[in-house]
């Protein structure tokens, strides 16, 4: 098996598709995915893709598209004769709004939503996809071995968020999820500092950071059905320093389920900052 999160019957001769937008996250799966042996194809996008790693594709196997050319990168995957294609990366929130240049494809699909949310919007890309022979696979495929293990992953000395701290934090954080305002929170002894919105990780803790409160706690979750073809929680060592920033030294995330980027290079840099990170 491949990756744990492929489709069962995966065919691992197919070509995939890799919808990629910003950080590491898509390159760290390209990699992975190619040293399994799968034939990767690039779908990437204007000011957002890391253009390096655009390059280090054969023309012939990549694009550069706008954000919301739908027709193009419908058109892209069945080119490539992808029979997958994986969603990684984030794009940018605020294009939503100001900067997407959505062509009539991607219009039409907008227009049918009555909410515009990662859910909706990529899962109606996803229904796309699927009319030209292309299933979007779990986000996580190929991402084994940067997943969340149980326990401490980082962390010297003795936990100082206490159990209803916590069971406190995952409670926000999971309503938040069920609401699709977010996918993290922060919280200190019964309050609510800050919650995850439009603006990403890390323009929230920022906002945390600018409280004084002690001993805040951090907490990233999913939605109780999270479909994990895309909006997968996802932390990194951008994270470590906005939460250094913020002066955030514990992290609480649900084990089997979020990303963490680099994983040896985050736990080495958590120590180091005294960051405390925690798999539920």
């Amino acid at each position: 098996m491949t990756s744990k999160f492929v489709p069962q019957n995966f065919d691992s001769s197919a070509p995939l598709a890799l919808i990629a937008g910003r950080g590491r996250y898509p390159i760290l799966l390209a990699q992975n995915a190619r040293e399994a042996g799968i034939g990767v194809r690039l779908i990437a996008f204007h000011d957002e893709t890391d253009l390096d790693f655009y390059a280090s594709f054969p023309e012939k196997d990549r694009i550069m598209i706008n954000v919301g050319q739908l027709g193009k990168l419908l058109k892209a995957a069945k080119n490539f004769g992808a029979k997958y294609a994986v969603m990684a990366g984030q794009i940018t929130p605020k294009k939503l709004f100001k900067g997407m240049m959505p062509d009539l494809k991607a219009l039409a699909i907008l227009a049918t939503l009555k909410e515009r949310n990662a859910e909706t919007i990529f899962g109606a890309i996803a229904n796309e996809l699927s009319k030209i022979g292309t299933e979007l696979i779990d986000a996580r495929s190929f991402m084994d071995s940067h997943m969340a293990p149980e326990g401490f992953l980082s962390g010297r000395g003795s936990w100082k968020i206490s159990p209803d701290t916590l069971e406190h934090g995952l409670k926000i954080a999971r309503e938040c999820a069920r609401l699709d305002i977010g996918q993290g929170c922060v919280v200190s002894k019964g309050s609510v500092i800050a919650v995850e919105a439009w603006e990403g990780t890390d323009k929230m803790l920022k906002r945390a950071g600018e409280f004084p409160a002690k001993d805040m706690l951090f907490v990233k979750t999913v939605k109780r059905n999270q479909d994990y073809r895309f909006d997968v929680p996802v932390i990194g060592e951008r994270t470590l320093r906005s939460l250094d920033e913020a002066n955030i030294r514990n992290v609480a995330v649900e084990a089997g389920k979020t990303i963490i980027l680099d994983l040896p290079e985050v736990r080495q840099l958590a120590d180091k900052l005294g960051i405390k990170i925690f798999g539920i």
